[in-house]
C-alpha cells in the first residue's frame, strides 16, 4: 500500500502503519521515500497532476519491479477500511485500529477495490450553491431537480463548463461515447482517484489509457489559463471522473470505505 502525501514530516505516521511513503511536490523528501522526480517522469506537473505525478513515475519506472498481487494506494488524509462505522477517528492509534491492513480471501473473486461511491444527487442544496454560484445563477432549475444531478452536472459546477466535454472528444473513438454515456447518466462516482488492484497487467492498461488521454488534454487545456485549485488540478478531476468509468468497465470490481483523518495533526 504506497500512501501519497505532500509533507516531508509524514514519513514516521506512514511507516508505523505499516505503507509505503511516497513524497510528492516540491518539499524535500529523504532516500526513505518513494519519490516522483527520479528516472522518467512528470513531477513538474504535480500541481496538475497531483497523484498522477507518482502513477506516471510508477508506471515507467518500478511497476515492472513489483510481483503481482494486490497494489493499492492512499493518502495522508484519505485510508481505506474495512468498517463502515467510525469513519472520523479521533486519534491516529484509533486509525490504525480501522485502516485496511490485509484483504480477506474472499476479495481475491475481484479484480480491483475502488472507494465507496460519492452520490451526487445526496449532496446538500447549499453546498451545491456556494460551489457553483455561476453555475447555479445559469441553470437554477437544475440544482433544483435531484434526477439531472449526474457526473457531468457535478463536474461542470466544481471545475467549469466545457472542460469535461471538451476533454471527452479528445478520447478515442473506441472510449468517447461510453465516457459521455457514463457521465450523463450516472449520479455517482468513485472518488479520491484510490484503488486497489491485483493485475500488474491491468494497471499498465489503465496507465496507457489515461495517459495518453491526459497528455491529449493538455494540448487543449495548456497550464497557464487555470484558475483556482478547482481548475489549476484538472487533469487530476478529469481522471478521477475517468479512474470510475475504466475500471468498472473493464474489470470486476468491488468497493471499500475511505475513512478520513490529516495524520499530520498528531
Amino acid at each position: 500500500m504506497f500512501c501519497l502525501t505532500v509533507n516531508p514530516n509524514h514519513l514516521n505516521p506512514i511507516k508505523n502503519l505499516n505503507y509505503l511513503p511516497v513524497g510528492l511536490g516540491e518539499a524535500k523528501f529523504s532516500n526513505e521515500w518513494y519519490k516522483d522526480d527520479t528516472g522518467e517522469n512528470i513531477s513538474i506537473k504535480n500541481k496538475f497532476y497531483g497523484e498522477y505525478t507518482f502513477h506516471y513515475w510508477l508506471w515507467k519506472n518500478y511497476l515492472n519491479k513489483i510481483n503481482d498481487g494486490w497494489i493499492g494506494f492512499c493518502q495522508y488524509r484519505k485510508f481505506w477500511s474495512m468498517t463502515n462505522k467510525n469513519l472520523l477517528p479521533n486519534s491516529i492509534s484509533e486509525l490504525e485500529s480501522l485502516i485496511l491492513h490485509d484483504l480477506p480471501n474472499s476479495y481475491n473473486k475481484f479484480d480491483v477495490i475502488l472507494g465507496d461511491e460519492l452520490f451526487i444527487n445526496k449532496l446538500k442544496f447549499m453546498k451545491l450553491v456556494k460551489r457553483g454560484f455561476k453555475f447555479f445563477l445559469k441553470e437554477p432549475l437544475t440544482i433544483f431537480n435531484k434526477n439531472k444531478r449526474n457526473i457531468k452536472f457535478h463536474f461542470d459546477m466544481w471545475h467549469g463548463a466545457d472542460f469535461l466535454d471538451k476533454a471527452i472528444e479528445l478520447l478515442d473513438d473506441k472510449e468517447k461515447i461510453d465516457f459521455k454515456n457514463f457521465i450523463n447518466t450516472r449520479t455517482s462516482f468513485n472518488p479520491h482517484n484510490m484503488f486497489i488492484c491485483k493485475s500488474k497487467e491491468i494497471i499498465q492498461n489503465y496507465y496507457k489509457v489515461i495517459f495518453s488521454w491526459l497528455s491529449r488534454c493538455e494540448e487543449e487545456f495548456g497550464f497557464e489559463n487555470l484558475k483556482g485549485y478547482s481548475q489549476t488540478r484538472i487533469y487530476g478531476f478529469l481522471a478521477e471522473r475517468f479512474l470510475s468509468y475504466w475500471f468498472q468497465k473493464n474489470t470486476k470490481y468491488t468497493t471499500l470505505p475511505i475513512l478520513f483523518y490529516d495524520i499530520g495533526k498528531d
